[in-house]
């Protein structure tokens, strides 16, 4: 019997270890801090072997194979041991993928992969389809695997869980943009994070798709270079002789695989407004287009999509300030798409764990629309240290969500929008960016 060792406990460490149970595995789950209660209980409950809030390395070397949480970096001392020993380390989405023969609808990108993978999932389930939706977003992809018999799957996968995948392949395999993110991941080298995104295309086939944004200048210089099996399914604002979707007259097009029968709808019909959004709906329309969805489901469920928690959400309206909760902008290139969407004068709330960012693309845009930056942080030194520097706002450093909503309440004016789009991780002062979201809508309404 194969034994697999877990490192994380959480909904994927879980997932994979009823999973592993089921495919006759010897499995031991370990993680270094406190499990949630309702996992500890899940994993009692099956009588799991397990640990937390240490890692006992004769419990853990002895494995013929790991699969570790996206969060644990690889050069963590224990991921480095292992593999010096020569022990496999995977992730969840690898291991599970062994196990399903689904279809495979794949989305990463630095920003709007959360928002297309929820939107193809909703056309896909408005035409019916058996499918599931794991990832970064939804259940364990390995708990459905184990537990469900879905037909297809949309995974949204972060290049941390690429970076454990060697033989899983999509069937169609998009990317949506690639901009600086998460350096300190990846030696703060740019190429390392390209490279890391485009292991989403590994081990496709002349009958897979991949779909990508052929306006970003990165992904453009990287296709020209590799060697690319999948068709192309290029999308772009403007049309050419390539673009499989495009903007037209005001009106979204997606061109169909059969002559005279494409996709075409007002952008003012479209349910998700502002540039970004059209390029989310193009991507996922052309993914539903792939697997055959009839193109009535496809303008339907773009018309009627809710769109996302925590990316551009409404919160609430007090004394004629708007307030907006983007906590999911963790990276400049998010806050860049929020501020283009905004229409009045704004109150914009930075800060968090930085990644290595560089503000000056933002910089116009905060110049153009903002008059108040409040700094949201547990250090924000290199915030005040850049922003004194490259505009005329006003600035507050602030260190709690409680202080930083009052600030942005007594600073506001009638008309205007306080934009929480942080550019940053959460990790410094909340448990998540949804916990960061959450805590902000809480203060808010509070007012």
């Amino acid at each position: 019997m194969k034994r697999l060792v877990i490192l994380g406990g959480g909904e994927s460490g879980v997932g994979t270890a009823i999973l592993a149970a089921k495919q006759g595995y010897e499995v031991f789950l370990s993680d270094k801090g406190a499990l949630k209660p309702e996992y500890k209980a899940e994993l009692e409950k099956r009588g799991f072997a397990y640990e937390e809030k240490q890692h006992t390395e004769e419990l853990i070397y002895n494995a013929d194979e790991v699969v570790k949480s996206p969060g644990i970096p690889e050069k963590s001392p224990i991921i480095e041991n292992l593999r010096a020993k020569g022990i496999p380390v995977i992730s969840e989405i690898e291991f599970a993928s062994r196990y399903t023969d689904a279809k495979k609808i794949c989305i990463t990108g630095s920003n709007g992969k959360t928002t297309t993978t929820m939107l193809t999932y909703f056309i896909l389930k408005n035409e019916g389809l058996n499918v599931g939706l794991a990832g970064n977003v939804g259940k364990s992809f390995a708990w459905q695997v184990a537990e469900c018999d879905y037909d297809y799957y949309v995974l949204e996968l972060s290049s941390f869980q690429l970076d454990g995948m060697y033989d899983f392949k999509a069937d169609v395999s998009v990317i949506l943009n690639i901009t600086p993110d998460h350096l300190d991941r990846y030696d703060y080298k740019f190429q390392n994070y390209i490279d890391s995104k485009f292991r989403i295309l590994q081990n496709q086939t002349p009958e897979d798709a991949f779909i990508y944004w052929n306006d970003d200048p990165v992904l453009k210089a990287e296709i020209e270079k590799r060697n690319i099996k999948a068709q192309l399914l290029p999308f772009a604002f403007e049309k050419t002789e390539k673009t499989r979707a495009f903007v037209e007259e005001q009106d979204l097009t997606i061109k169909a695989q059969q002559e005279d029968d494409d996709m075409i709808m007002p952008l003012e019909e479209l349910a998700l407004q502002g540039t970004h959004n059209v390029y989310n709906s193009m991507a996922a329309g052309l993914a539903a287009q792939i697997v055959n969805i009839r193109k009535e489901t496809i303008r339907k469920s773009l018309a009627e999509f809710k769109g996302v928690e925590h990316r551009l959400e409404y919160v609430a309206s007090v004394r004629g300030v708007r307030y907006i909760n983007d906590s999911k902008a963790t990276n400049v290139n998010s806050c860049w798409y929020a501020l283009q969407s905004m229409k009045t004068p704004v109150v914009l709330i930075l800060g968090g764990t930085d990644k290595g960012n560089d503000y000056s693309e933002i910089e116009m845009l905060v110049r153009e629309k903002v008059h108040t930056l409040i700094f949201m942080g547990a250090d924000n030194s290199k915030l005040i240290n850049f922003w004194q520097d490259h505009c005329t706002c006003k600035m507050y450093d602030v260190h709690s969500m409680e202080e930083c909503v009052e600030k942005a309440y007594e600073v506001a004016q009638k008309g205007d929008t306080v934009l929480l789009s942080p550019c940053c991780a959460s990790f410094d002062l909340f448990k998540n960016y949804e916990d960061r979201g959450e805590q902000f809508k809480k203060a808010v309404r509070s007012l």
